[in-house]
């Protein structure tokens, strides 16, 4: 398959200007895909426009798909520049990591609506456009913890289990009609997620492995969908 095998669609990364979501965003371009990317913050757009726009066409907006009128406003601004949507990666996402009685209420509604209602805000608004087309892909990055509970994620936990079920569904409401859906599950990713810096540990997985795998489940033929996907690093620090 060509490595422009993407050439004439167009993709849409939430979270697409640092970690995982700009190596996602870079890898779809250099496969030949225009992409829009969004972000809460101006400057975050700006400094990944400048970085991504020699790799292919890239559009950026600021947006906090936690609040549906931005979904909203962000959805109208790709149709009018791009048309319309094939590929719709939902990779925004935070972690506030506290028991449920240490996590104020504030905190766990911005876990839960970035986390899981930002991906149902990116569903509602991208997917007709899909639905039109008759095809499209939608990938959610979710995490090992959607399957794995820990203490001290009682919201993290919550919005990624949340999101694996709302991606499950999804996949079933709308497979015959030409719609994929692949929830992608990494462990330690070496990145700033959690308000840590990305150390460039040799044992965590690179944010380019995570953007390598969506490559990869877009190449798969039509016919077949993977629905999900466990990744992790390989030879994490032994536990003594």
């Amino acid at each position: 398959m060509s490595a422009k095998f993407l050439d004439g669609k167009n993709a849409v990364v939430t979270g697409g200007t640092r970690g995982i979501g700009r190596a996602i965003a870079r890898r779809l371009l250099e496969a030949g895909a225009s992409v829009a990317i969004c972000s809460s913050r101006q400057q975050s757009i700006d400094e990944a426009i400048a970085d991504l726009r020699a790799s292919g066409p890239v559009f950026g907006m600021t947006a906090d798909v936690s609040q549906i009128g931005h979904v909203r406003a962000f959805a109208a601004a790709v149709a009018q520049k791009l048309g319309s949507v094939n590929i719709l990666v939902n990779n925004a996402g935070i972690g506030i990591f506290r028991g449920a009685a240490e996590i104020s209420p504030e905190e766990w509604n911005r876990v839960i609506g970035l986390n899981l209602s930002g991906v149902y805000y990116c569903c509602h608004e991208f997917l007709p456009m899909m639905r039109k087309a008759g095809a499209g892909d939608v990938l959610n990055i979710s995490s090992l913890a959607g399957k794995n509970a820990f203490a001290g994620g009682s919201a993290y936990n919550a919005s990624k289990f949340g999101l694996n079920g709302f991606a499950e569904a999804l996949m079933l409401d709308y497979r015959n009609e030409g719609i994929r859906v692949t929830t992608i599950m990494p462990g330690s990713v070496d990145t700033a997620f959690g308000g840590e810096h990305g150390s460039g540990s040799n044992w965590k997985i690179a944010p380019d492995d995570i953007a390598e795998t969506v490559v990869s489940v877009l190449r798969i033929p039509r016919r077949t969908t993977i629905s999900e996907i466990h990744i992790r690093p390989s030879m994490p620090p032994a536990k003594h």
